[in-house]
């Protein structure tokens, strides 16, 4: 399953969306769910101990001027990326 997190960490229940996501899932940060990939945050060991891959969307880093404190450990995607992620899972969950 492709699970889409655009809400930032600091505004959700993260603990109960961590609980939805397996090892066999991918998961695509975008608008301020890029917060999450911000690199030794808690957010971003608690989604690696998930298992799943981790992906985020670069013009969403770039617009928050984040692009030096993201993890590289996430990969980051385009637009075409993030299409291709969707039509890759038949299912989706967006949060």
């Amino acid at each position: 399953m492709l699970y889409t997190i655009a809400t930032s960490p600091f505004k959700c229940d993260f603990p109960a969306i961590l609980r939805l996501i397996t090892h066999q899932d991918v998961v695509l940060l975008m608008q301020d769910g890029v917060i999450a990939a911000v690199e030794q945050s808690k957010y971003l060991c608690d989604l690696q101990n998930t298992g799943a891959q981790i992906y985020v969307l670069d013009a969403d880093v770039n617009a928050r001027g984040l692009q030096n404190i993201i993890s590289n450990t996430v990969s980051l995607v385009t637009y075409q990326g993030f299409v291709r992620l969707t039509a890759a899972h038949k299912q989706h969950f967006s949060l």
